[in-house]
């Protein structure tokens, strides 16, 4: 199956929640879960109560992390079958290893608006990691990796604007930002309780160990 290439807002209407997928606008009167706009689920409207089962609930819940990440379902799969082979609890690793992906770090950091513009910059090969390109979004970092926008894309867009930044530091306690060097460090994997999203990892274990 291919990647999902329609309306992106239509996947935060059929989770019921903000996914955070169009940077800005999300975060703007134009966002469609706003109060007013149209925040239903897409497709036809069944009205009644509609009872979920223990199997949809745990689908919906691998589809929303799935969204987030903008991740297609065989490599979705692909980092589950990774950390199920690993030492630990396997919800709390998959998400580790989701986060220490290059274009995630990227967005994270504030260098792209949302995954989705990271992964292209990430593509396109404006970074570098410990001083050596790369241009593979789905790259993992380890603990003390230091990513940086390569030299001759400084001037560019959206990069040019940040170098007058110079104490704004970043939201997230696993990363420290350098915005006046274009750089960033991945102090250490995070855990669950420091990120920022509501999808329960329990669940995706659930679904894949049927």
């Amino acid at each position: 199956m291919g990647r999902y290439k329609g309306p992106v807002c239509r996947q935060c209407r059929r989770e019921g929640e903000k996914l955070f997928l169009k940077g800005k606008r999300c975060i703007s009167p134009k966002c469609a879960m706003e109060e007013g706009r149209h925040p239903d689920p897409p497709g036809p409207k069944h009205f009644g109560r509609h009872q979920m089962s223990d199997y949809k609930v745990q689908l919906r819940e691998k589809q929303k992390a799935r969204r987030i990440y903008r991740i297609p379902e065989n490599q979705f799969y692909n980092y589950y079958e990774l950390v199920a082979r690993k030492k630990g609890v396997t919800g709390d690793n998959l998400f580790k290893v989701l986060e220490s992906r290059l274009d995630n770090v990227v967005y994270r950091l504030g260098f792209g608006s949302s995954r989705v513009h990271a992964r292209q910059l990430v593509s396109h090969g404006h970074f570098t990691v410990n001083g050596k390109k790369v241009n593979l979004p789905s790259y993992l970092l380890k603990a003390g990796d230091v990513v940086q926008v390569k030299d001759n894309k400084r001037r560019k867009s959206p990069f040019k604007e940040m170098t007058v930044i110079s104490n704004k530091e970043c939201r997230y306690g696993w990363l420290t930002v350098d915005y006046a060097n274009l750089q960033g460090t991945l102090n250490h994997l995070p855990e669950m309780n420091e990120l920022d999203h509501t999808v329960m990892p329990s669940l995706i274990v659930e679904f894949y160990s049927r």
